[in-house]
């Protein structure tokens, strides 16, 4: 009977080359999944901020609505502006801002105005760029 020698050669480099992906693969799907859930937390955080304004504008229709059922004018309310016979509330939570109007009318109250901003600021400083000139 022959005996068939084996040869590791090829096959040691063929698992190296396995073992080398497998690694690259694994870092990469670490990496990635880290980033996502960095991008949930930031969105979570958003999420809240945005609640939480949209709350605190639903409490101020529910108090602007008792204000009108009672008979009192709108300019009674706490920290309102007037402005053209619209009136606006301005609701400030992590850099976000909730702006409410409102305007009185024979039937009740009605939201004219219900907008969600977040104040921006373009960079200063970018860098060495070419401005053209």
């Amino acid at each position: 009977m022959r005996h068939i020698p084996i040869r590791l050669g090829p096959l040691a480099l063929l698992l190296t080359v396995i073992s080398i992906c497998m690694s690259t693969l694994g870092i990469l799907a670490f990496t990635t999944a880290r980033a996502d859930f960095s991008l949930a937390e930031k969105y979570a955080a958003t999420v809240e901020e945005r609640y939480a304004l949209e709350r605190e504008g639903q409490r101020f229709l529910q108090e602007v609505s008792k204000t009108w059922k009672s008979g009192a004018g709108l300019g009674a309310l706490d920290g309102i502006e007037e402005e053209d016979g619209v009136y606006y509330r301005t609701f400030t939570n992590g850099g976000r801002n909730l702006i409410v109007g409102i305007i009185g009318e024979d039937s009740g109250i009605r939201v004219v105005e219900w907008r969600m901003q977040k104040d921006w600021e373009p960079e200063e400083g970018m860098g060495n760029l070419w401005l053209g000139e």
